[in-house]
């Protein structure tokens, strides 16, 4: 999620405690069992092909089983992140009251934003295979004086394992969100004088025409040999940024672990975490979430317009890089910081240079990555590592996690919970 509030008084006066801080140390490292299943209990095409459609990315190799079935992956596979769409958690619920404790409740009544993720990814994720989660805190870094809000912020940092049935990793996403007082927000008047941008026909023209510019790579390998540092990737236009953009991210990634729902689900979820629902102006109690899509809401909180989730700009970013590797490359790390929000009615244009190469054919490249808005502003900012094949060596050599992951991955297989084998039988009908 990209911010949680709880009600409207907490949001004025929440504050960021001593305590707080030393419970959120306190758990690192401990496995946590998420909120509710994921949206995709076992990834099939659909799912896959429904998450990419989401992102706005038409690349077969992410839609069609038939053209993937004729490339290196011998399959239709999966988009970079689309591993947040999916997972199966075999984590056991905390049962002691100390470690119970110790996971309530913490920064109550503060904003909390989405601040960046590094993913890193060892190998693809197929169509009918079972992808195993786990989570816990990585890191926690503390600022008394913060930017953006203008009062004390903690980041906090977030590893997502995901491996295979045999607890191979798959990949990793160390995601990181800023906690910031409300009060020291709303003092600092930094989103004041920010207006939704108001786009002419012949500006609207210019964004058609980028995105009729797209390249993608696809079957025609890059190689290693060919990349020179200084080269440009041709960019990939987003935007501008409306509530069917958000509504089909939700269609393809779900609601991110909270349980949102209509209807029946939206009654069970108030009765589990009323907190996470604040009464609209006409006395709905509807989800915080809301000001993703809800002018009115955001405003209240002190931001100019809705804005979109963290997730979609990364997603946005792979995009930009499978285009540019093709079907024969392969995207082992992308580490993006968000600089700003992007807001409904602005678009990003996605661009990367490469910066530096390996030591020999098949090492990787380096990428500097960026997503710039219409207002010249670079709201996320990162750098990427890919590998692509050599003329000299072959193909592409998918990278080994260290001995410490592997590990780790094999203990998530081993907490058996049945839920692998029933998706299993639901998948082939025994």
């Amino acid at each position: 999620m990209t911010i949680a509030q709880q009600d409207d008084n907490d949001v004025i006066e929440g504050r960021i405690t001593d305590e707080d801080i030393e419970r959120a140390k306190a758990q690192i490292g401990i496995p946590v069992h998420q909120r509710d299943e994921p949206w995709n209990r076992l990834p099939n095409s659909d799912a896959i092909s429904h998450f990419a459609w989401g992102c706005g990315d038409d690349n077969p190799l992410f839609h069609d089983p038939a053209y993937g079935a004729d490339t290196r992956w011998h399959s239709q596979i999966a988009p970079p992140t689309f591993p947040i769409a999916t997972g199966l958690d075999q984590t056991p619920k905390f049962t002691d009251p100390e470690r119970k404790k110790l996971f309530r409740g913490l920064f109550r009544g503060t904003g909390k934003y989405y601040a960046g993720v590094k993913w890193t990814w060892y190998q693809p994720v197929y169509p009918g295979r079972p992808v195993l989660m786990e989570a816990y805190t990585k890191d926690v870094e503390v600022k008394e004086s913060s930017r953006f809000a203008g009062g004390r912020s903690v980041k906090e940092t977030f590893r997502y394992l995901y491996v295979d049935a045999n607890g191979n990793p798959i990949a990793t996403r160390d995601e990181s969100y800023i906690n910031v007082e409300r009060h020291g927000s709303k003092k600092s008047g930094k989103l004041t004088g920010i207006e939704r941008k108001r786009w002419t026909p012949e500006e609207l023209e210019e964004v058609e025409r980028a995105y009729e510019a797209e390249v993608r790579r696809g079957a025609d390998p890059r190689w290693w040999e060919d990349v020179k540092v200084g080269d440009e990737l041709p960019a990939v236009m987003k935007g501008p940024l409306t509530t069917v953009d958000i509504i089909s991210m939700h269609m393809g990634w779900g609601w991110g672990g909270y349980g949102v729902g209509p209807l029946k689900y939206a009654h069970q979820l108030r009765r589990r975490m009323p907190a996470f629902f604040v009464p609209d102006e006409y006395g709905v109690p509807d989800i915080v979430q809301r000001l993703h899509w809800d002018s009115e809401r955001a405003k209240a909180l002190g931001i100019p317009a809705p804005y979109d989730y963290g997730q979609m700009r990364a997603a946005w970013v792979s995009h930009l890089l499978t285009n540019w590797i093709g079907d024969d490359g392969w995207l082992c790390e992308m580490d993006l910081q968000l600089r700003g929000f992007n807001y409904h009615g602005d678009i990003h244009r996605c661009t990367g240079t490469v910066t530096a190469k390996g030591d020999g054919p098949g090492e990787p490249i380096t990428i500097e990555v960026a997503a710039t808005n219409q207002r010249d502003e670079t709201t996320t900012k990162g750098t990427a590592k890919v590998l692509l094949p050599s003329r000299e060596r072959g193909a592409v050599v998918l990278p080994l996690p260290d001995d410490n992951l592997r590990r780790r991955g094999a203990q998530v297989v081993s907490r058996s919970s049945g839920k692998v084998g029933e998706e299993m039988r639901r998948l082939y009908g025994e």
